[in-house]
């Protein structure tokens, strides 16, 4: 590329527009991506467990979420114009290492969803890839475009610009991760009638087959089941990878249907739904994991139910729980979908949900 194209009006318009788009879709996919870390977490082991790669569950937590900020703050600094050289020479090694790994993806090594806008924009491997043959381009014009300038000649207006996109960037994913997303982009909203919206997704169209993908964790393979096929409801044998729906897509988010209760008598989905009144359902990922703070909240719902009104159950994908307590069984992943947290609360009322809240959060 000729040295006085930089110069040239066209190319700097064109430099603009390049870092302007590439700065807002960094922005949108961060920012979905950051209030929503467990959904980006189940993105990174997906490509960990396709790459046979083992790490340490805090490591990969750490790294999901200094991901997402890091996409956040890429965009904000692009955006203001804030050490472009700098940010222009990540971005191009970003979008050189993600155009690779989603074309892996899309073929070689199969990874379902790269998780590249979070729950806001589900992409395939290929659709992925073509966004970022799209984005690469434009990151490699505006690197050209401010080639000359100095790497690490930091203003103070920049650096203080630059801190302030920092801290701001991976707040909103640490607050998710310790609390709640502030967006709920998942199908158990507050509002949501989980049996109506159920059946809506069911007679939507009768023709759709929903196909559920789980990995078996003893021998790594794979094995698709039909929604009435409940033998995927065993955490320890077998590990969400995807769910697909076998037609034209309808517009009805098919996880609602993976919406499954049961304990020792067989399903009580139903059941659970119909009780009147409050229901507090006590979510425990991991019951052996449980604090003597997180048994202090737990107790205090269910004080406050029996002084209020209301049933108080547990919720687990395991089966041994030291409680008096009802408890029922749900498979981790659904739970993880309507309750992005290893303990919380999810209050129904007639079958609505009323409140959902991560442990620290629990009011009462």
């Amino acid at each position: 590329m000729p040295q006085h194209l930089r110069n040239r009006r066209w190319f700097r318009y064109l430099s603009h527009f390049c870092r302007v788009v590439f700065a807002l879709a960094f922005i949108v996919s961060g920012f979905f991506k950051a209030i929503d870390p467990w959904g980006t977490i189940l993105s990174v082991k997906n490509y960990l467990i396709a790459y046979d790669i083992a790490l340490p569950e805090w490591v990969v937590v750490i790294f999901s979420i200094w991901l997402c900020g890091a996409e956040l703050m890429m965009g904000c600094m692009l955006l203001f114009k804030v050490r472009i050289r700098m940010v222009s020479i990540f971005s191009v090694l970003s979008m050189t290492f993600f155009t690779i790994l989603t074309l892996l993806s899309a073929t070689v090594v199969p990874v379902e969803d790269c998780g590249c806008f979070g729950e806001l924009w589900k992409l395939t491997p290929w659709k992925s890839f073509a966004k970022n043959l799209v984005l690469l381009p434009m990151a490699l014009c505006f690197w050209y475009r401010y080639r000359p300038d100095r790497v690490f000649a930091f203003s103070k207006l920049e650096f203080f610009l630059m801190s302030l996109f920092f801290a701001a960037s991976m707040s909103v994913g640490i607050y998710s991760y310790f609390h709640l997303p502030p967006i709920d982009m998942l199908p158990y909203k507050v509002g949501v009638n989980i049996a109506e919206e159920m059946e809506a997704a069911r007679a939507n169209d009768r023709s759709e087959q929903v196909v559920l993908v789980y990995r078996n964790r003893r021998t790594g393979r794979l094995r698709e089941f039909s929604l009435d096929d409940k033998a995927w409801h065993n955490s320890d044998r077998w590990e969400w990878v995807d769910t697909r729906v076998n037609s034209n897509a309808s517009g009805v988010e098919p996880m609602i249907l993976e919406f499954y209760i049961s304990n020792g008598q067989g399903d009580k989905t139903q059941d659970i739904l119909s009780i009147p009144g409050k229901l507090y359902m006590l979510c425990a990922m991991d019951p052996a994991s449980i604090t003597d703070n997180i048994k202090n909240r737990f107790d205090a719902v269910e004080r406050h139910a029996a002084n209020n009104g209301g049933t108080v159950i547990y919720l687990t994908p395991n089966h041994i729980l030291d409680t008096t307590l009802p408890i029922y069984n749900i498979d981790a992943k659904t739970m993880k979908t309507m309750l992005r947290a290893n303990f919380g609360l999810v209050e129904l009322e007639n079958g609505v949900i009323a409140a959902k809240y991560n442990y620290r959060d629990i009011p009462y």
